[in-house]
């Protein structure tokens, strides 16, 4: 169905010019007759008419001998050669009464009768059509000659050979041809631009399309991972509330066995903070990294502030990073002006900068996916994070030799 869409203006466009240019080459074929027959019907109709005609017929009617005949030849027929010449046309033919050519293009056949059936113009009527005589197949006018009792003294016969129609008519489809093929020509380079903008359309449709699968499936991976989570969280509170301390930590440990990291003394105002650099540490020494803090703070930060540092940090790690400094501080005495600024880098390999504009993007990840879920939300979640906190993140290169993340925002609200 695609191809077929593709394909359908190009189609469209092939099929309307081929039927207009059959129906131009019909009309143009049927013009050229119709004006060829229009023709000769008036120079066979105007010269039946002429009194010089009608006279030399009478005359050789009157003496009835050859002789006479011979000299309404002598007489017409330099008159019937003008006419030809004069009129575009290829013959002009004068019988008597009895059939016997008067003129004739062809002096041999002057003096004999005509090879075509001429009786029913004999007998008053006029006739046009193609006829096969002595020069070939004709389109013809023939017409009878009166005298001034409006007795049938002869016939007039006016003629065009159907090879000089034909000609006529490839000169003039030599015109059209022309016009034909450039009409078809910018008929096919906008159904081309057409189908290039449909196959555009069609591949963001086909990427918007993956895209939504994908964060299905990451939605469905979460919930189902969220619903394991609260069960996990309902057990371990029970077990907490209940005193059953040791329990709880080996149902955590069962669960999720957890990297134990230096202890970071300098943090004991910060529970959570300190919990996440210790559990960071921990991680970032299992993939060969070391994490290097530098934090300065007077307030307790929140989750929101923990996410955007685990999630830059863990990164960092993850991209082949031996060392990642993170360092954070916060400016200004009271909570609700006061701002955190962060920076988090490494001596990685860096960001390529044509992927530069598109790190942050949901979904980009440079990393294998083998899950299928998603991968490339951690940057994405960033950078929303920071921002709904009235702040910015910014990438740029380290002197470190790899990346450098830094961001500022509200302390908290």
């Amino acid at each position: 169905m695609r191809l077929a869409i593709l394909l359908l203006p190009s189609l469209i466009v092939l099929v309307c010019v081929g039927l207009t240019a059959a129906i131009a080459v019909t009309v143009q074929e049927r013009s050229i007759r119709t004006a060829t027959g229009e023709r000769v019907q008036e120079v066979a109709t105007t010269l039946a008419q002429l009194s010089q005609v009608r006279e030399a017929l009478q005359r050789a009617e009157a003496d009835g001998t050859n002789a006479g005949r011979e000299r309404a030849t002598a007489e017409l027929q330099p008159l019937a050669e003008v006419l030809e010449h004069a009129a575009g046309v290829d013959f002009v033919v004068i019988t008597d009464a009895m059939g016997i050519r008067i003129t004739h293009p062809t002096a041999s056949e002057r003096g004999k009768e005509v090879s075509t059936d001429n009786a029913a113009v004999l007998a008053g009527e006029e006739f046009l059509g193609t006829e096969i005589g002595t020069l070939g197949p004709t389109l013809r006018a023939k017409v009878p000659v009166r005298d001034t009792r409006d007795e049938v003294i002869g016939t007039l016969s006016v003629g065009i050979l159907e090879s000089h129609i034909s000609a006529e008519h490839d000169e003039a489809l030599a015109q059209l041809l022309p016009w034909a093929l450039g009409a078809l020509l910018l008929g096919t380079l906008a159904s081309s631009l057409l189908a290039t903008a449909f196959e555009r359309r069609f591949r963001r449709l086909d990427e918007a399309a993956r895209e939504h699968e994908r964060l299905r499936r990451t939605a469905t991976a979460l919930r189902e991972q969220s619903h394991e989570f609260n069960t996990r969280l309902h057990v371990i509170h029970g077990l907490v509330s209940h005193g059953d301390t040791r329990e709880a930590l080996t149902y955590i440990d069962g669960v999720a066995p957890v990297l134990t990291g230096e202890t970071d003394e300098t943090l004991d105002g910060q529970p959570l903070l300190r919990a996440t650099v210790e559990a960071l540490r921990a991680e970032l020494g299992a993939l060969g990294s070391q994490l290097e803090t530098d934090i300065d703070l007077t307030d307790e930060i929140d989750e929101e502030v923990l996410l955007v540092i685990s999630n830059l940090c863990r990164n960092a790690g993850e991209a082949g990073a031996s060392l990642v400094r993170c360092a954070l501080r916060q400016e200004g005495s009271r909570r609700e002006s006061s701002r955190l600024r962060g920076v988090v880098e490494d001596d990685g390999p860096g960001v390529d900068p044509r992927e530069a504009e598109r790190i942050f993007a949901s979904g980009y990840t440079s990393k294998p996916d083998p899950t299928g879920t998603g991968r490339g939300l951690g940057l994405d979640l960033v950078r929303r994070t920071v921002g709904a906190r009235g702040g910015a993140v910014e990438l740029s290169g380290s002197a470190l030799g790899g990346a450098r993340f830094a961001f500022e925002m509200e302390v908290g609200r």
